[in-house]
C-alpha cells in the first residue's frame, strides 16, 4: 500500500525535505538568492546531468549560510566560474541512470532468484 501511495503522491519526506532547503535558500540574503536560483535554473536545464537534487542544493545552501557568517560575498565562495563549483559538488554524485541501472539490476536478480 505505501508503494501505492508513493506512486500517487510521491515521496512526501523527499518533498518535505525539499521544501526546507527552499526555505534555507529564501532566507540568503539577496546575492546569494540570485546565484542559488541560477544554479537551480543551470541543474534544471541539464547543466550536470540527472542528479538527486536534495544533496546537491543542500551542500549548497550549506556553504552559502558558512559564506554569510564569514562576511563572504556570494563570488567568494563559489569562484567567478560557478559551474565549474558546481560541478565539483556533484562530482561522484550518484546519477539518476546509476539509480535506473540498480534498479533493473536488482529487479532481475530477484526474478532469477525465485
Amino acid at each position: 500500500m505505501n508503494g501505492l501511495l508513493n506512486k500517487i503522491i510521491g515521496d512526501l519526506q523527499g518533498k518535505k525535505e525539499w521544501k526546507a532547503i527552499e526555505a534555507r535558500a529564501n532566507s540568503l540574503p539577496q546575492e546569494y538568492r540570485t546565484v542559488y536560483n541560477e544554479i537551480k535554473n543551470f541543474v534544471w536545464h541539464g547543466g550536470v546531468g540527472a542528479i538527486d537534487p536534495t544533496d546537491l542544493f543542500t551542500q549548497i545552501v550549506d556553504k552559502f549560510e558558512a559564506g554569510i557568517a564569514a562576511g563572504k560575498h556570494v563570488l567568494e565562495v563559489t569562484g567567478d566560474d560557478v559551474a565549474t563549483f558546481v560541478d565539483s559538488l556533484v562530482h561522484d554524485k550518484k546519477t539518476y541512470e546509476d539509480s535506473l541501472r540498480e534498479e533493473l539490476n536488482r529487479a532481475i536478480t530477484k526474478k532469477l532468484e525465485k
